[in-house]
């Protein structure tokens, strides 16, 4: 019985004696490898982290879905410029989304000034007879852009 806790005892500190006083020759060659491992360790999880703020916080345009008529320009003379290929009401100077063909206001047809030739026609034609254009757009996204150039940059001129 003594001789079998004895044994017991021996083992467990021979198990004991790996960790507390360990082989350093293997950890000495271990070293390079825990040198790479110290260095590029923080340094991808930096550029990792760097790449997810850049695309949390990166810029993005902004869109604006045309949702009804908006008014026209007034060029010079006081008389209303209407945009090429979107439809347009001369009596009231409201330019519509694409695909649209009858005023909100008075339910008259629509016209369109074709983008090609510039010839105007009616908004309900999708092909211009002048030139043979066929103009059948469904929706358009408006993309806002930017007032001036970036906050502390220059505009390139």
């Amino acid at each position: 019985m003594i001789d079998s806790l004895q044994q017991t005892w021996t083992s467990l500190l021979n198990l004991i004696d790996k960790f507390v006083s360990p082989d350093w020759g293997s950890l000495i060659g271990l070293l390079p490898l825990m040198l790479l491992v110290g260095v590029l360790g923080p340094l991808l999880s930096l550029a990792a982290l760097a790449w997810f703020y850049y695309f949390v916080t990166k810029p993005r345009p902004r869109v604006q879905i045309e949702e009804g008529p908006r008014r026209a320009l007034i060029g010079e003379g006081g008389a209303p410029v209407f945009p090429p290929g979107l439809p347009y009401c001369q009596r009231h100077a409201l330019v519509y989304p694409s695909g649209t063909t009858r005023c909100d206001v008075d339910q008259q047809d629509l016209l369109v000034v074709c983008p090609m030739c510039g010839i105007g026609r009616d908004a309900q034609v999708n092909t211009c007879g002048n030139c043979g254009l066929v103009l059948k757009v469904e929706r358009r996204l408006q993309v806002a852009g930017a007032a001036g150039p970036p906050p502390g940059g220059a505009a390139i001129a």
